[in-house]
């Protein structure tokens, strides 16, 4: 048993979802593991990651259209506003998703169906710099 990990940054400009796949597939190449588990996780609780339909941008739109009416910014009940008016809401979202994922690994490659992607799905207005770890553990 082997166990790699490593740390990547990702840029956003604000609210919306950004693919990682790519990154992802870096770090498992790097590990050399070729059956196993990735587990993928953002160090923040204003963003989240997700895995969602890579090959119709339009699906990805209604996500975020969705979640601007779960959880609208000018709900007057939010007390938690230290940082502006999607700051509660940028931490109500991201615990309606997740802050991690686990996929599988089988010849080297993530066990991805044909049309999904890993991505940061951004919840606050302003540009971040997301940081996140990838651990691969396996043979």
């Amino acid at each position: 048993m082997t166990a790699h990990t490593e740390s990547f940054e990702i840029a956003t400009r604000g609210k919306g979802t950004y693919e990682i796949t790519d990154q992802v597939e870096k770090v498992l190449r790097n590990s050399g593991i070729r059956t196993g588990l990735a587990t993928v996780f953002i160090q923040h609780t204003s963003a989240s990651l997700i895995i969602f339909e890579n090959a119709d941008r339009s699906a990805r739109v209604d996500l975020e259209q969705y979640f601007e009416r779960l959880v609208p910014e000018d709900t007057d009940y939010f007390v938690h506003t230290a940082e502006g008016a999607d700051d509660s809401t940028s931490h109500i979202r991201a615990i309606l998703t997740r802050s991690s994922e686990a996929i599988p690994i089988a010849n080297s490659r993530m066990q991805l169906g044909t049309w999904q992607g890993i991505f940061v799905f951004e919840h606050r207005r302003a540009a971040h710099r997301r940081s996140i770890s990838v651990s691969v553990v396996g043979a």
